[in-house]
């Protein structure tokens, strides 16, 4: 949730800091159309940047959950196999003794 929180604050920074560059721009309308191409353009690139870093984070935290799970799921069926056979071998002890 923290990243996303970030993420919300960045974009919030960027919207409030690119309406009051506009309001008080001494500079003509097509200069500030200009700069404002070019710093959108440089903010769609940082914030495609982090939503990619965001991504490959998300990925790889699946990615180990995926593994832990399997690794759980397979110490789970060992464990089951060994219970199984220790209770075969009990009830055949059982069975033998008599």
């Amino acid at each position: 949730m923290r990243s996303g929180k970030v993420l919300l604050g960045v974009l919030a920074g960027v919207a409030t800091g690119a309406v009051i560059g506009i309001l008080f721009a001494s500079d003509k309308g097509t200069n500030t159309r200009k700069k404002i191409f070019k710093y959108g353009d440089n903010y769609v690139a940082e914030l495609k940047s982090r939503f990619d870093d965001f991504l490959d984070t998300i990925t790889e935290k699946y990615e180990s959950a995926k593994g832990d799970a399997n690794n759980l799921i397979e110490k789970g069926k060992s464990r089951t196999e060994q219970v199984k056979d220790d209770v075969k071998n009990a009830v055949h002890e059982k069975v033998s003794y008599r």
